[in-house]
């Protein structure tokens, strides 16, 4: 499986594992430094789904069939 077909929860399952291992400090540094660093990429990578998630939230479809950003009255 590839990054891009990664789900939003197995991206952050993995993240979550990751996040654990570097707590324990028990692993070597070069690998510490690894880990840390697919860690940022995962992070990245699920704040921009949840960013893009908010934006497609955010709009309405009016009976036209328009987009519409959402506001509360």
């Amino acid at each position: 499986m590839t990054k891009e077909d990664k789900t939003f929860d197995e991206s952050l399952v993995e993240l979550e594992k990751i996040v654990n291992k570097l707590e324990q400090g028990d692993i070597p540094l070069e690998e510490a430094l690894d880990k840390f660093q697919e860690g940022i990429t995962l992070s990245r990578e699920l704040k921009k789904t949840l960013q893009e998630a908010e934006q497609t939230l955010a709009k309405v479809v009016t009976e036209e069939g328009n987009e519409e950003l959402f506001e509360e009255e």
